[in-house]
């Protein structure tokens, strides 16, 4: 479905306009400054949420066609075109990316006293790459918008980190560089055979199958990465440690998703033997991420390090979901993404919260803050619940939904990887007991304060969409439904073809 309007490319650059107009127009004392950059990123990126919910309230969800398709020429001479589109698969994780950045901005607004009007510009033009990633229909746009990500997020973690910051940013981009470099020699073998680097005419194109497989690889290398999954894993908690706290959101709630979105978008729908071929690699990935992260979870003492783990863990079940090849497994593995971003996000604004008012993240720094807390207490609560996958919280519907799909693949697998929601209950309880209950008695807490109104209002939008995941799934899974059943459905009848030609070839 093609629109008149070119509202991707509105949601797209809207940001980017934004960070331009702030750079230029902003000027005056450092007060000034700091003030207007916010209240400028605030509202640009309020009203880019806004018109970004357009496409959710006139997406088809009974197609799943591409939606709100916009087609210009580019590079005519190497048939390269700006080609941006939307289906039940990234529509939503472009509604997280517009949610989540004036969240960020709003969390940040005391947090930030230095460089204020370079930052609010770093995550304007964030939001701008990952909107695009997620619509580009085009394999250049595509890995244009992949690789900028990395510019800002680099810059938010170098210089308005932690201690470690530039260890952590210099990691960060060198793990996620190295496996992108691989993903563009996929991209121009892909271009090489078929002609083109438009992603619908490339998702349709039989590939040989040696080929596939090195593809595959290379693709995997750079998805891997960003998931992140085991062994691969190991600049996320640096990353997360260090980075600001509106930057962790970022990080957990956004960038995790690219490297499951590449998963869907081109692995499974591009590569379908070689997909199949390495499934129990990934399986076997998946299980040591689930069983190894959650325990080593469970022995952190800083708060963002045992929320980063819990990360890799919850994003195995991701990766389970997706290589199980069926629709509920790919459902479940969408909207598991999906609530994770929610959640995730959720409780590093939880530890922002008290950060910004204790300047700790250790555990043993905190306790007995129900009495001085509540509403923290419950807000804590209930993104601690929905991270275990309470039922009635959005946590609950991804990951039943991914147990019942790798349950049909491999009883196994399912058996494996549903440790991790007995070993994540324990680690989510551990850390929210020994913060939230006990007697407060140290000193430091005496006269710590409860959320203030800006802060709930930053919490309430997301306390209301775990809820509504929870409770009533349905608008959600609609609008995934004919996207993920006709992926599923080539997915399987490209198995199939090549299963009889196989047979075909050794009755010759």
């Amino acid at each position: 479905m093609a629109s008149e309007m070119p509202w991707l490319s509105i949601v797209t650059f809207t940001p980017l306009v934004g960070a331009i107009l702030i750079l230029l127009l902003v000027r005056g004392s450092p007060e000034d400054v700091a003030r207007n950059a916010r209240w400028s990123a605030l509202w640009t990126s309020g009203i880019t949420f806004f018109i970004s919910l357009f496409i959710w309230v006139n997406f088809d969800t009974s197609t799943h066609a591409f939606q709100f398709v916009e087609k210009a020429p580019w590079m005519p001479e190497y048939k390269i075109n700006y080609h941006m589109g939307v289906d039940g698969i990234s529509m939503f994780f472009v509604l997280l990316s517009t949610l989540l950045t004036p969240i960020c901005i709003g969390a940040s607004w005391n947090a930030i006293q230095d460089k204020v009007k370079e930052y609010m510009v770093a995550f304007l033009v964030l939001e701008t790459m990952m909107v695009g990633m997620f619509c580009a229909l085009d394999f250049v746009a595509f890995y244009i918008f992949f690789e900028a990500v990395l510019i800002p997020m680099f810059l938010i973690i170098g210089v308005w980190g932690g201690p470690r910051r530039v260890y952590a940013a210099f990691k960060f981009f060198l793990y996620t560089l190295l496996g992108s470099v691989l993903m563009l020699l996929a991209i121009l073998v892909a271009y090489f055979q078929a002609g083109t680097t438009d992603i619908p005419t490339l998702m349709a194109f039989d590939f040989p199958l040696n080929l596939q497989y090195w593809m595959w690889l290379a693709f995997f290398a750079s998805f891997a990465v960003k998931v992140p999954m085991w062994p691969v894993h190991t600049w996320l908690p640096d990353a997360h440690v260090e980075a600001p706290t509106a930057g962790s959101v970022i990080l957990a709630g956004v960038l995790l998703k690219m490297g499951g979105y590449g998963f869907l978008r081109f692995s499974l729908s591009m590569l379908p033997e070689a997909s199949e071929f390495f499934t129990p690699l990934v399986y076997g990935l998946s299980i040591v991420a689930v069983i190894y992260t959650s325990l080593v979870a469970l022995a952190q003492e800083d708060m963002k390090k045992l929320i980063a783990y819990s990360s890799i863990a919850h994003m195995a079940f991701v990766t389970v979901g997706i290589f199980a090849g069926n629709e509920q497994a790919i459902a479940g593995s969408i909207i598991q993404m999906l609530s994770h971003g929610i959640v995730s996000a959720a409780l590093f604004l939880c530890v922002g919260v008290v950060y910004d008012r204790i300047h700790s993240r250790e555990i043993e720094t905190y306790g007995g803050l129900v009495h001085r807390m509540p509403f923290y207490a419950f807000v804590f609560l209930l993104f601690t619940l929905a991270s275990v996958g309470l039922p009635g919280t959005s946590g609950f519907v991804g990951e039943i939904l991914v147990l019942v799909g790798a349950f049909k693949a491999s009883t196994w697998v399912a058996a494996l990887i549903a440790t991790g929601m007995v070993l994540g209950a324990a680690y989510m309880l551990y850390l929210y007991r020994r913060v939230i209950f006990g007697e407060l008695t140290k000193e430091h807490l005496m006269k710590i304060t409860d959320l203030n109104k800006r802060e709930i209002l930053i919490f309430a939008p997301l306390v209301i969409i775990v809820i509504w995941m929870g409770v009533y799934p349905a608008p959600f899974l609609e609008a995934i439904d004919a996207s993920v059943a006709n992926l599923v459905k080539n997915y399987q009848g490209a198995l199939a073809a090549a299963a009889e030609t196989a047979m075909t070839t050794a009755s010759k």
